[in-house]
């Protein structure tokens, strides 16, 4: 409520570490925002961390194969011994819903309390205690794991054969040597989609002369367009996935911890 004695609460603030004492005396001690914006925030960060680790979950598996997580991040399957679980990023899945249910907690205990201060908000300490602890273990587990993570190139590879990949840039050929507007660019691309399906081939593996017979105009340099590694070079817009804007993206990135 304030008092009515000649304090200097600048003082005090400057001495405690404070950039500046609250505004409002009433708003000091019924609020608890700074403890529901901290959740949220780890909220956010743990939904990341929990989407990442779905895909090594999903690219570690024996479906795709893409890659090998850590053996000390992963366990043992206790019927199949061929078998590592990603224990690790399984359970960072699961803090995600431990978080979130912090944060929930926190709003629903402050969103039926009048001004000021009630006994219910000693609530937030477990709340913001357990989301801290939970959430430093994500990072420093999903950052491990990332360090000793071995990628499959082969069979990334491999995977890149299936579903016509260059499709799009089959098309975007066609606009940029043929002059034509992209939406026939994509009828006569799905034309040359269904005779490859139909010769269970890929793209680059059509003959020339059996791309003519839907699209004449179309020539041999076609197949640099083909090209897996060509296209994925090609996405170097600003903020691309082609690999030099991605160092570009890392390094930027890594300069905000030097």
């Amino acid at each position: 409520a304030g008092t009515p004695y000649n304090v200097d609460r600048h003082f005090t603030a400057n001495e405690l570490g404070f950039n500046a004492p609250t505004n409002n005396a009433l708003d000091s001690v019924s609020d608890r925002d700074f403890a529901i914006e901290y959740l949220s925030n780890v909220s956010i960060l743990s939904m990341h961390l929990s989407r990442f680790a779905e895909e090594l979950v999903v690219y570690s598996s024996q479906s795709f194969a893409f890659i090998k997580v850590p053996e000390e991040y992963t366990s043992g399957s206790s019927i199949m011994p061929q078998k590592r679980n990603p224990d690790a990023a399984e359970l960072i899945r699961a803090k995600t819903g431990r978080i979130f249910g912090n944060l929930m907690g926190l709003l629903t205990i402050m969103k039926g309390l009048p001004l000021a201060y009630s006994k219910d908000m000693q609530e937030d300490k477990e709340r913001v205690f357990d989301s801290y602890d939970s959430i430093m273990l994500a990072v420093a587990s999903l950052n491990e794991m990332v360090k000793g993570l071995k990628v499959n190139e082969k069979a990334m590879r491999k995977a890149l054969e299936k579903g016509f990949p260059t499709a799009t840039d089959l098309a975007d050929w066609l606009v940029r040597n043929i002059n034509i507007p992209f939406r026939e660019a994509h009828h006569i691309t799905g034309s040359i989609v269904k005779l490859a399906e139909s010769k269970d081939v890929g793209l680059s593996e059509l003959e020339l002369c059996e791309m003519q017979t839907i699209e004449p105009r179309i020539t041999d340099d076609v197949y640099k367009a083909l090209d897996v590694m060509n296209s994925l070079n090609s996405r170097k817009s600003f903020g691309g996935t082609a690999p030099s804007s991605v160092k570009v993206q890392i390094d930027e990135a890594l300069s905000l911890f030097n």
